[in-house]
């Protein structure tokens, strides 16, 4: 007889694959929304006649769109349930994803960029909170890395596909494909996906209790420093995100559609570090995976200033970012292991805070890479910059050898 520990253990496969595929489709309709339309960054430039800096800035816009959502929503998702905030706020996604495509200027379109990661935050919030719902301990690690699978596709499939469509739509077209995503995920949570916070475990209204999440999580070390360590390799990440479009497309010469096969290439990366981080997590605790992927992100951002600053062309600058992007999948998933598995009664305020912190900090550091120049090196200074901060945060505040070990 199989004891039931966690609400998913009486899950059945099915259950389990079904809740796999949507809620990875409601944590891939971020980056979806962020990656979808980055081939298209030398067209807007074109069509505003305006600065590579200023473009960067709607990128900026949709990620902190997406930090402040996330805060809004953990605390709304852990006092009302899951399912209600998640389908107010997917519907903002599809209202704001028209906004973009009417927009007359870049600066309305930045207004809607805004709100457009605002409301595909609550994707990424429930989704999340809704895993540490039904699982903890080393069950939470393999939902966590099932969820990341489907979720990582996004990086790999949307900016493919915006090449793809680019050759026959403008850009204004990419944000109603967006908006028929979002419509999408609104109709599978209806039909499949039941609430997993009943009204007994939710936290009281109000400021106060609010508050009191907050402090609980914060008051947590180890939680403090895991996120940030998330977040700071998020950002080393997303020089790339920001910098990549124009650096391969103006500088190297490549098609949108080229561009979008290469970046499809490299986010394989992302998706081979997760899954193979989370085999390596059933034998290493997840500190020690952070330990080893933090250093090796800084080998590899140290090289791509060295081999693009020498002229060693593109394959030069590929080989060493690949290998950062598969540092960063393997840090992922430890990250969020490592903050979530201590706070299952507050589990909507930690992924919230965790993802505000990610998109926040790299919404910030985004126009570093423009500012320092916008090419291979200044990429590879912003990259080497948050690997020497993600390892600096994991020794002096997580401190691995403090970490208590994960339950079965």
């Amino acid at each position: 007889m199989t004891t039931v520990v966690h609400p998913g253990d009486a899950l059945s496969r099915r259950q389990r694959l079904a809740y796999v595929f949507i809620l990875g489709a409601l944590t891939a309709l971020g980056p979806f929304t962020i990656d979808l339309y980055l081939p298209a960054f030398p067209r807007l430039q074109a069509d505003f006649d305006v600065s590579v800096t200023a473009i960067q800035l709607t990128l900026t816009g949709t990620t902190v769109g997406f930090a402040i959502g996330q805060l809004f929503m953990g605390p709304w998702s852990d006092k009302v349930g899951r399912r209600t905030p998640l389908m107010i706020a997917t519907a903002v996604h599809v209202l704001a994803s028209l906004g973009c495509m009417l927009a007359p200027d870049l600066m309305v379109l930045g207004i809607f960029r805004v709100l457009q990661g605002a409301g595909a935050a609550a994707g990424a919030v429930v989704a999340t909170a809704t895993v540490r719902d039904l699982f903890g301990g080393r069950p939470l690690v393999v939902m966590l890395s099932r969820l990341a699978l489907v979720n990582g596709m996004a990086p790999i499939l949307a900016p493919m596909l915006g090449g793809m469509f680019l050759s026959f739509m403008d850009w204004r077209g990419l944000f109603v494909v967006l908006a028929i995503y979002g419509i999408a995920v609104m109709v599978a949570v209806s039909l499949w996906i039941v609430e997993t916070l009943p009204p007994e475990r939710r936290r009281s209204a109000g400021f106060k209790a609010t508050l009191a999440g907050y402090r609980s999580v914060l008051s947590d070390r180890i939680y403090v420093g895991a996120i940030l360590i998330g977040a700071l390799s998020f950002s080393g990440l997303f020089a790339y995100l920001s910098a990549s479009s124009f650096l391969f497309q103006d500088f190297f010469g490549l098609s949108a559609t080229e561009y979008g096969f290469l970046f499809a290439g490299n986010s394989v990366g992302i998706v081979a570090g997760v899954q193979i981080s989370s085999r390596l997590m059933r034998r290493i605790a997840p500190q020690w995976v952070l330990a080893g992927s933090t250093i090796v992100q800084l080998i590899a951002a140290v090289a791509i200033i060295a081999l693009a600053s020498s002229g060693a062309g593109l394959f030069g600058i590929l080989v060493p970012l690949f290998v950062f992007i598969m540092a960063c999948g393997f840090g992922f998933p430890a990250t969020q292991v490592t903050a979530l598995a201590r706070h299952g009664d507050a589990a909507g305020i930690a992924a919230s805070l965790m993802g505000a912190v990610n998109f926040g900090l790299a919404g910030i550091l985004s126009p570093a890479v423009g500012i320092l120049g916008g090419d291979g090196p200044a990429m590879g200074m912003v990259m080497a910059g948050t690997s020497v901060a993600a390892i600096i945060v994991l020794w002096a505040v997580v401190r691995p050898r403090t970490v208590p070990a994960l339950t079965d």
